[in-house]
């Protein structure tokens, strides 16, 4: 009886301290905002070779001829081999992963996007967004925003540093919070992508800012160490980045 009251008291002091709100310093607050995600891809070169990685394991470089995508996801990619300049177009059902090599106007975009925004001065480095060649997608059974039928897609894989337990997959059609604007075209505030696709165990969904409480037990609740320190009513969306790679570290202990 004395365990199982013991148990129960445990149970509630850890449920109490999950509840209970953190306060942050202004330096934590400032590392937690930054942004630790890849960019979103800007587009392909056609004069570098990229990769494909087929599911049977064959690795085939060439120029990239065509991406064909529905709902701006990736399900089929021809290229031209680059030893042979043979042609060949693979559907996303038979590739694994997927290199494909960023197009230099791809790059001058980003750096825009990059420059229109204060935020990105505030938690981005310019030379972390642009110096990466490849940008990495990974074959991926997704529900398109819940609600299609499951299919294969290339998704472009945004946090392959730490994605031991959570993978986080770019959403190409998702909307920004708002921002106003200041002096000239830089825009104050806003500026953070409200949905991402999201692999944790086999469960693959697409989550909003919307459903992030929601969904913050089954993201993180199995690390009481994580979410004693980052309870969700102390956190919010802006953080998500920091959230999966802090996770990722804390249960690698």
């Amino acid at each position: 009886m004395k365990f199982k009251t013991m148990l129960l008291a445990l149970f509630l002091v850890s449920t109490v301290s999950f509840a209970q709100k953190v306060k942050y310093t202004d330096a934590e607050e400032k590392v937690m905002e930054t942004y630790y995600f890849d960019a979103q891809f800007p587009g392909v070169s056609k004069k570098k070779a990229s990769v494909v990685i087929l599911k049977d394991g064959s690795i085939h470089k060439g120029y990239c001829e065509n991406l064909k995508s529905k709902k701006s996801q990736i399900y089929s990619i021809s290229i031209k081999d680059s030893a042979t300049k043979k042609p060949m177009t693979f559907d996303a059902e038979n590739v694994s992963e997927l290199y494909l090599y960023k197009s230099g106007f791809g790059k001058v975009m980003m750096v825009s996007k990059y420059m229109s925004s204060i935020r990105n001065y505030q938690t981005k480095k310019l030379g972390d967004i642009t110096s990466k060649e490849y940008v990495h997608f990974v074959n991926q059974t997704a529900s398109l925003k819940n609600k299609k039928e499951e299919q294969e897609f290339l998704m472009q894989l945004i946090n392959p540093e730490f994605d031991k337990i959570i993978s986080v997959y770019n959403d190409p059609r998702a909307h920004q919070t708002n921002s106003f604007a200041a002096i000239g075209p830089v825009q104050l505030g806003g500026g953070v992508l409200k949905s991402y696709y999201v692999k944790k165990g086999d469960k693959v969904l697409w989550l909003e800012k919307s459903d992030f409480d929601e969904n913050y037990d089954f993201l993180f609740g199995d690390n009481p160490e994580f979410m004693a320190k980052y309870p969700k009513k102390s956190v919010d969306w802006g953080y998500f980045s920091f959230l999966v790679m802090k996770y990722t570290e804390m249960s690698a202990k």
